[in-house]
């Protein structure tokens, strides 16, 4: 019997037909599994992460849509199924994880391409695997190599209990540096000193920014990592050390700032897309977070679970709460 013969032909999946709100998510049962090209290998998916990307691709908004109808998701985690021609670093039975899926992850398999899909450690479980891809590949590259972070620094993860703000937060206690935390909730809060905080703020009081000042001797943070530019920006500038860096990760909206504030600390303020990473920081991403995962520091903090057909849940949840505890999984199988 051929490898192919012994995979199922068709699958579970959500479809997306037109662009819109969460309802647009639809689960279909007889959707093709896909194959992989020369290049690809075919995973047959246990989880898959949910990113805010994703509901802005899906209603429409982002500057890049896909051809209708597609299946959205871009990291999952996952075993092997089978390997286009030209692919030699992978076998079937591999426990991977992947951000470079390319037909889609919110289904029972998916093709990805075989540079983008890593062999997962058995120190996590695949709901853990699907955690690691976009929300550590962010949070290293705003870090270190746009941040330039070093040791004994000390950084502010303004918004640290989502997936990205939790990988920062490991990722920075990993190399040494002072780690500052803000969230949203009691819950929040709780979940980023368990991580390695070595303060925590709530970003809904007020008056907090006084306080990271006071933690900070007054002096503010060397380095600044954004989740939400639209709402704090403007508080980052204030608390930023004089020749300290902001890097913008997240933003929802436009915002007004005081450039003078800048001048006087002669700031840097940027942005960071992954996707515009060279290969060769990719390479360097790459075994940091190998390094991470077998040394016991890659551990992301699952949020919440959810079924195939609970994937509208998800997008709601994702964008529409009151303060985020970790990454959202959809668990497949």
């Amino acid at each position: 019997m051929s490898v192919r013969s012994a995979i199922s032909t068709i699958m579970r999946a959500i479809r997306v037909t037109e662009f819109g709100g969460p309802q647009v998510l639809k689960l279909e049962t007889n959707v093709p599994v896909p194959r992989p090209s020369e290049d690809q290998v075919l995973i047959k998916v246990h989880a898959a992460g949910i990113n805010p990307v994703d509901t802005y691709i899906r209603s429409g908004t982002y500057a890049v849509k896909p051809t209708l109808p597609y299946t959205p998701g871009k990291d999952v985690a996952g075993v092997v199924e089978e390997m286009g021609s030209k692919v030699k670093h992978l076998k079937k039975g591999d426990r991977v994880y992947s951000m470079a899926v390319a037909s889609g992850g919110y289904a029972e398999y998916c093709t990805s391409a075989s540079t983008g899909t890593k062999l997962l450690h058995s120190n996590l479980t695949f709901e853990e695997g699907a955690g690691v891809g976009i929300p550590y590949y962010t949070a290293y590259r705003a870090l270190v190599i746009i941040g330039g972070a070093k040791p004994g620094e000390t950084v502010l993860i303004h918004g640290a209990s989502g997936a990205v703000g939790l990988a920062c937060v490991q990722i920075a206690k990993s190399r040494g540096l002072h780690v500052l935390g803000t969230a949203g909730s009691e819950a929040g809060i709780d979940l980023i000193l368990r991580n390695g905080c070595d303060a925590a703020f709530s970003h809904r009081e007020d008056g907090y920014a006084a306080k990271i000042m006071e933690a900070t001797s007054n002096n503010g943070p060397q380095i600044i990592i954004e989740m939400l530019a639209n709402v704090n920006l403007e508080k980052d500038l204030e608390m930023i050390s004089k020749r300290g860096r902001i890097v913008v990760v997240g933003n929802r909206g436009s915002v007004e700032i005081t450039p003078r504030i800048a001048m006087q600390k002669e700031c840097i303020v940027t942005g960071m897309l992954l996707f515009n990473a060279s290969q060769n920081e990719m390479d360097e991403i790459d075994a940091a977070v190998s390094a991470g995962m077998r040394d016991g520091w890659v551990k992301p903090p699952i949020g919440k679970t959810y079924t195939l057909d609970q994937a509208p849940a998800a997008h709601n949840d994702v964008i529409n709460n009151q303060g985020t505890l970790g990454r959202l999984i959809i668990k497949v199988c």
